[in-house]
């Protein structure tokens, strides 16, 4: 018998086998992990920041509440988190550990150090117990997983019932002549910031090319559903430059 050909999947623009994805994405993040917080400032001129308050409006963290944030990277979301809850417990979870010791070294976690876990894991199988969290997040990431259904099927798993997920992630403009314009600034603006910033270009390449790749708002709404999740709604950010996606495990 032969063996059936390996799946394949895209990394940015280019097609990649299923197995390899993973590993090119720890490149990417290994390689800017030092400058990444000053990347995300310079590439949306400091909007992120806006995006995510956002998200913690809608979340409405409260006291108590165990969060695990997937993709965490440096501990944006999980510092926000916390602070808004007053009190509770936070997971930052990343497939990268460079990106970890970065966020380690912020102040807040030093200040939150009593609060927070930081793991190195694979959002496609969560080392983690079945309703575990009250919260899941995921914050420019779930892109850069190599089987984004699989991460939404984990997050519901360990999500106890009535557990809340939220991703936050790049999107599509619903008009074509701002898409156009937004593509124009990604892929001649973003990749000379990254090598003047960060050193590497091709990294931030990919990262812009990646956002082109993920599925539509309406698209990724049923691919939330799928796993399980009711009460599915998205709220579309800077008219649809990020989009902020919503379920419940009931």
């Amino acid at each position: 018998m032969t063996e059936a050909p390996e799946k394949k999947t895209h990394f940015g623009f280019t097609e990649v086998p299923e197995g390899e994805k993973a590993g090119r994405v720890q490149g990417v993040f290994n390689s800017v992990a030092s400058k990444y917080d000053v990347m995300n400032d310079v590439m949306s001129v400091g909007i992120h920041r806006i995006w995510k308050e956002a998200m913690m409006d809608w979340l409405a963290p409260r006291p108590g509440q165990k969060l695990l944030d997937v993709a965490g990277g440096t501990g944006d979301i999980s510092f926000k988190f916390l602070k808004r809850a007053g009190h509770g417990h936070a997971t930052v979870l990343d497939l990268t550990e460079p990106m970890l010791v970065e966020g380690r070294k912020r102040a807040e976690a030093d200040q939150m150090q009593d609060s927070l876990d930081w793991v190195v894991g694979d959002a496609m199988a969560l080392p983690f117990d079945d309703n575990t969290f009250d919260v899941y997040t995921i914050s420019f990431g779930i892109r850069n997983v190599t089987r984004p259904q699989e991460a939404l099927n984990e997050a519901y798993r360990v999500l106890k019932p009535g557990g809340r997920l939220m991703v936050l992630e790049f999107s599509q403009l619903p008009n074509d002549g701002m898409q156009k314009l937004y593509d124009l600034y990604s892929f001649n603006v973003i990749p000379r910031m990254g090598q003047m910033i960060a050193g590497d270009r091709d990294s931030y390449q990919y990262l812009v090319e990646s956002i082109r790749q993920f599925p539509d708002q309406e698209t990724f709404l049923g691919m939330v559903r799928t796993a399980g999740f009711e009460n599915a709604k998205y709220r579309n950010m800077t008219m649809g430059v990020a989009c902020l996606h919503s379920g419940w495990k009931i």
